[in-house]
C-alpha cells in the first residue's frame, strides 16, 4: 500500500539535496538515503526514476514558494519583494552558503536527451512566480508591459543574486539587488504626476 507521507518526504528530501548539490551530482541512492527511505520504494513511487523525482521536487518547491509569495504580496509589491528576497537570504545564510534554489539548480543543468520534465517543471515554477509578481504590480499601478518585464527581472535577479551570494559566500549581491529592485518597483507602481 502506498504511503503518501513517505512519498512526500522523498520529494521534499530531493528538493533539499538538489538545492545543495544540483541534480547531476545527486544519485537516486543518495536521495533515498537522505529521505530515510528504502531504495526500492523510490522506484516504486517514482517509476520514471531520478528525472521524475527531480521534476516533482521542483514542482513541490515551485508550488511552495508560490503559496508563500501569494501571502507576501497581500500588503503590496514592495512588501512582497522584501519578503521574497528575505526568504532566499535565509535559505542561503542558514545553510552557510551551501544551498540555493532547486528550481535554478535544475534549470541550468544539462539533462540526458529526452529528459525534459525537470526543465519543464522549472519553467513552470518561474512562470508561476513571475505571474504572481506581475499581477501584484498591475494591481498597484504598473502598466501591463512594465508589470511583466519587472516581474521577470525580479525573478531573474533574485535567482542570480542567490547564485552570486553562494559563490562569494556573502549576502552583498542579494543586498544590492534588493535595493535596486525596490527602487524599480517603486518607479513602476508610482502613478504619473500631472503637471
Amino acid at each position: 500500500m502506498a504511503d503518501p507521507v513517505a512519498r512526500d518526504r522523498m520529494v521534499a528530501g530531493a528538493a533539499d539535496m538538489i538545492r545543495r548539490r544540483g541534480l547531476n551530482a545527486t544519485s537516486v541512492r543518495e536521495l533515498a538515503k537522505h529521505a530515510s527511505a528504502p531504495l526500492g520504494s523510490t522506484y516504486h513511487y517514482f517509476p520514471g526514476g531520478k528525472q521524475q523525482l527531480a521534476a516533482e521536487a521542483v514542482t513541490f518547491t515551485g508550488d511552495h514558494i508560490a503559496r508563500l509569495l501569494t501571502e507576501y504580496l497581500r500588503p503590496g509589491p514592495i512588501e512582497g519583494l522584501r519578503s521574497f528576497l528575505a526568504l532566499w537570504r535565509k535559505v542561503v545564510e542558514s545553510s552557510d552558503f551551501r544551498a540555493g534554489c532547486p528550481v535554478l539548480a535544475v534549470s541550468v543543468e544539462d539533462l540526458p536527451d529526452g529528459e525534459s520534465a525537470p526543465h519543464q517543471a522549472a519553467a513552470t515554477a518561474f512562470a508561476q512566480w513571475t505571474a504572481l509578481l506581475a499581477a501584484s504590480l498591475r494591481e498597484h499601478g504598473a502598466g501591463e508591459a512594465a508589470a511583466e518585464s519587472t516581474a521577470t527581472l525580479i525573478v531573474a535577479a533574485a535567482e542570480g543574486a542567490i547564485a552570486m551570494s553562494r559563490a562569494e559566500r556573502s549576502t552583498t549581491p542579494m543586498d544590492r539587488v534588493a535595493a535596486q529592485l525596490e527602487s524599480l518597483v517603486r518607479a513602476v507602481t508610482t502613478p504619473a504626476q500631472g503637471g
